[in-house]
């Protein structure tokens, strides 16, 4: 641009000094000043375009610092949303053991209580020349109750069984050795009347009767002493009221209570 408008400066002084028409002239002057017009409207716009890179780089950079920074932030959200989700896996993994667990503790007690059924069905069976007012098999809380009145077992005031006494306890013990994972809790009770003779009192009376019992199981028909536990509870325990005869009479009763074992149960539950 400087290049033409200084060759129209050197025709304006050439046209000048061979006395060129005035006319051509003016013309010429005309179009150099056109020429540094144009000249300054470049320049401005050449600094305004400068302007504008220089904005534009700036912009650039506070884009690329908040990308850089949406960067970090999206890695700290990605790696919390890992963290979410392995806690999650986590907790899903430990639902799955805690339903397992739980279905196989559902699976012991339903085969507990199909176990507690047969035993009933299999001790009524072996009792069935009992009548109801000497021995009764219930089931109840997952056990299986057979309850001995002292008229079976005892004579009145004695902790030695008699024969009869001994036929159930011989046909309750076959029930056990073919059950060998059944538990034998055996429970003197008697009524509220104060003991007098041989022993210091119920308490005395109701243990040694438990103690009678636990012996020709374990001694006559070797049923498994691991197995068997003995416990008196004198006047303590009634099943029905001791101021009349027959409720006395209820009283005064030993308690077989057979327990299917619950050791895979405590298992899970320890786990």
């Amino acid at each position: 641009m400087k290049t033409r408008i200084f060759a129209l400066a050197i025709a304006v002084m050439a046209l000048s000094q061979s006395c060129v028409p005035k006319k051509q002239l003016i013309a010429a002057q005309n179009d150099a000043a056109a020429l540094r017009t144009d000249s300054a409207n470049l320049a401005n716009q050449a600094a305004d375009l400068q302007t504008r890179i220089a904005n534009m780089k700036s912009n650039i950079e506070a884009l690329n610092g908040k990308v850089s920074d949406l960067s970090s932030k999206n890695s700290a959200l990605g790696s919390q949303t890992n963290e979410q989700k392995n806690q999650l896996n986590l907790s899903k993994d430990e639902l799955a053991r805690q339903s397992q667990r739980l279905q196989q503790l559902e699976q012991l007690l339903n085969q507990q209580r199909e176990q507690t059924k047969q035993l009933k069905a299999k001790m009524s069976e072996a009792l069935n020349s009992f009548n109801s007012n000497e021995l009764t098999v219930t089931q109840k809380n997952g056990k299986v109750y057979v309850s001995l009145s002292e008229g079976l077992l005892f004579p009145s005031g004695s902790a030695v069984v008699n024969p009869r006494g001994v036929d159930a306890l011989a046909k309750l013990a076959a029930v056990l050795n073919l059950n060998p994972d059944i538990s034998v809790n055996i429970e003197g009770h008697t009524d509220s009347i104060p003991m007098r003779g041989k022993y210091m009192d119920n308490w005395a009376l109701s243990t040694e009767r438990a103690n009678s019992i636990v012996r020709i199981l374990t001694n006559n028909y070797k049923v498994d002493p691991v197995r068997v536990e003995a416990s008196g509870h004198s006047k303590y325990d009634p099943v029905d009221v001791n101021f009349t005869a027959e409720g006395r009479a209820k009283n005064r009763r030993t308690e077989i209570i057979l327990s299917p074992k619950l050791d895979e149960m405590y298992k899970l539950l320890e786990q």
